[in-house]
């Protein structure tokens, strides 16, 4: 690569691309700095599945969940910054980074109002029974099916699972719906919630077993992978949802459906799954079952917000200027 001119480059699935290939808004901020390239891959890329260039170049911008580990982190000899595109960093090794001196850099504020409407709309959806009414409509029949399952919101307790950006934006939601909102969250300084009126509970159990929403907001650490599993699900309420839109990872999916098909949970609305997207068929025909495709992000003005935010680091990287968001 020549010298005079960095590279940045954007590292995207062929299959499910966010962004045109031309790359036009970070061309329009980046582009008089550094050369901006896109590379598409495929879905589970092999190492011979990334050109050369990109290991010499000054920033990376990496799209989906691209797995960026050790092995791959060790062939950089010129990068400044890898950029996760979007708020979760799990599926890059910052560890690795750091060892080689490379900051890893996320973009948290993108998309926390849609995440927080899409934990609602779920919520919303499963409490008021949304699905089971327009399919019994939709069938030309007119009656209530689900009339015993429908809940008054205000009677509710509405559980939050970590009170970062996300899930203080759908705190703020499901109170003004009327729930009662709890959440447990063991890095929220004592006093913060007060104000905005919330009740903190000690422990995970405590707050599964007084919920009947419980909403996913925690990161994906090595702390809270799988930390809702089949002993969880039994502290719940028979008649209680569960809602993610976190991480897949973070809820065990066949325990999940499990308790479905057995009446010990009353719905789940999931953004995201475990190993996904669903697999079966059989998974596809759980009851009481939403699923939505990774898309709780997605809206045009957020994805504007990413892609700029993104590219303003990427450019700072490549000026050999401080970047910001680092999580390493």
């Amino acid at each position: 690569m020549p010298a005079s001119r960095p590279l940045v480059a954007i590292l995207s699935l062929r299959t499910v691309q966010f962004a045109e290939p031309e790359a036009l808004l970070e061309n329009g901020i980046i582009g008089d700095t550094a050369e901006v390239r896109t590379i598409l891959l495929p879905n589970h890329p092999v190492p011979g599945d990334f050109p050369p260039e990109i290991f010499g170049a000054a920033a990376l911008i990496v799209w989906h969940n691209l797995i960026i580990d050790a092995a791959f982190i060790a062939r950089l000899d010129n990068c400044r910054a890898i950029i996760r595109n979007g708020v979760g960093y799990d599926s890059v090794d910052i560890a690795a980074a750091a060892a080689r001196g490379i900051p890893v850099c996320n973009v948290p504020d993108y998309g926390t109002s849609e995440v927080a409407d899409h934990a609602l709309a779920l919520a919303l959806a499963l409490c008021r029974r949304l699905f089971p009414l327009d399919a019994e409509a939709k069938r030309l029949g007119w009656s209530i099916p689900d009339a015993d399952r429908m809940r008054r919101l205000r009677t509710l307790t509405f559980g939050i699972v970590g009170l970062g950006r996300i899930g203080a934006a759908a705190a703020a939601r499901a109170k003004a719906f009327g729930f009662r909102v709890i959440f447990f969250d063991p890095y929220v300084p004592p006093t913060a919630p007060q104000a905005a009126g919330l009740d903190r509970v000690g422990t995970l159990d405590e707050l599964l077993g007084l919920s009947d929403v419980v909403s996913i907001h925690c990161p994906l650490t090595a702390e809270t992978r799988g930390c809702i599993g089949a002993p969880e699900l039994a502290r719940m309420k028979p008649t209680a949802y569960l809602v993610n839109t976190a991480r897949g990872d973070i809820v065990q999916k066949a325990p999940v459906f499990a308790a479905l098909r057995a009446g010990r949970l009353a719905g789940a609305g999931l953004d995201v799954v475990e190993n996904e997207p669903l697999r079966t068929a059989e998974e596809a025909a759980t009851p009481h079952l939403i699923v939505t495709c990774h898309a709780a992000f997605c809206s045009v003005e957020g994805k504007v917000d990413m892609r700029t935010t993104s590219s303003k680091i990427a450019r700072a990287a490549a000026r050999g200027e401080p970047v910001w968001n680092k999580v390493n």
